[in-house]
């Protein structure tokens, strides 16, 4: 079936078989020169769903501008069923400062949305952004990493109890999905309350690019793409185990009570046991060694990469996992040898 939509946002329209590269103004400079977004829009000749995939709504926060990248410009989307619309860098002012909030401003554009004209810079910015480029979508997937001096492992997060949202976190087939709403602002939250079923997915560290994360979170949106039939030469994929942690499951950061030197016995992604000391701070003299053990049997999603804290920072996030889960992770450790370092 052909596709007759052009889409269309203020001060444009991409007709059905046209890609379009545009630099999307948002804001102005102190000096009164534009502050533009880049997007790409690929309008595909055949009728489908309008999809968005974002990217650096935190400055800083790099792997997913290359999987949005390789997505508009590297993939062979002639057959492409409906409509795609990338943006690979939300936060330009961010970006170009190579830092997470918006400079100057030092707001978080990630907790201005759906936007407010008329309102702060940051909420100006977040409207313009979401009226021309969210709101026309029927579901998204906006990527992040952890914060500086952290990493995660690749994994979904999303409000499970939405049928949309469900559908789209199981089609993109991590591992780890974690059941939480948006917080206020956030994209996911916001377009997920508009009736537009949206997950983020959370991938390395700040500052650069992971090969290895970027393939596989390539190989997510192939998955949600063949789910939802717009690249038909694609299938869904099993990531051979998967673990939904929901809202009443167990999950914790767990803090430093003590400033010093970090030795972290664990890679992010790693199966610890209840007990099992995850970390040991010390000071510089190797004295008065302070073991951090893990609270519950789970899966290392994010661990600290900066060595070095203060009491109250944070050390690791540990989910829990069920009996299942955690049998096919032991067996993979056992297999690959992966685990305590």
């Amino acid at each position: 079936m052909g596709n007759d939509r052009a889409f269309t946002y203020n001060g444009g329209a991409v007709p059905p078989g046209e890609t379009q590269n545009i630099r999307y103004g948002i804001s102005e400079t102190y000096l009164g020169d534009p502050v533009r977004i880049p997007v790409t829009i690929v309008n595909g000749e055949r009728d489908g769903p309008t999809c968005f995939l974002t990217a650096a709504a935190h400055g800083d926060e790099l792997n997913g501008i290359e999987v949005v990248r390789e997505v508009a410009h590297e993939w062979d989307l002639s057959d492409l069923r409906g409509t795609l619309v990338c943006l690979p860098v939300l936060n330009v002012p961010g970006f170009l400062a190579q830092q997470r909030y918006l400079p100057v401003y030092d707001r978080d554009l990630n907790r201005s949305f759906p936007g407010k004209p008329g309102s702060t810079s940051s909420k100006r910015m977040a409207h313009r952004i979401y009226a021309n480029f969210i709101e026309p979508c029927d579901f998204g997937i906006d990527f992040h990493t952890s914060t500086r001096g952290r990493t995660n492992m690749l994994h979904a997060r999303g409000d499970m109890t939405d049928e949309g949202v469900y559908r789209l976190a199981m089609a993109f087939g991590s591992s780890v999905i974690i059941d939480s709403d948006g917080p206020s602002g956030t994209l996911r939250g916001e377009a997920t309350a508009d009736g537009i079923p949206t997950i983020t997915v959370e991938m390395g560290e700040a500052h650069r690019f992971q090969r290895r994360l970027i393939d596989d979170a390539l190989a997510g949106v192939r998955s949600a793409f063949a789910e939802y039939g717009m690249l038909e030469t694609e299938s869904v994929r099993w990531p051979g185990w998967r673990t939904i942690v929901a809202g009443s499951g167990e999950k914790t950061w767990l803090r430093a009570d003590s400033g010093g030197i970090v030795d972290t016995h664990y890679e992010s992604g790693s199966l610890v046991q209840e007990g099992e000391r995850i970390a040991t701070i010390t000071n510089p003299f190797k004295e008065d060694a302070v073991g951090v053990k893990a609270p519950f049997t789970g899966l290392l999603i994010g661990v600290l990469e900066n060595p070095v804290v203060y009491p109250g920072n944070p050390l690791c996030h540990l989910v829990e996992v069920d009996e299942s889960t955690e049998r096919v992770l032991e067996s993979e450790t056992t297999v690959s040898g992966t685990g305590s370092r």
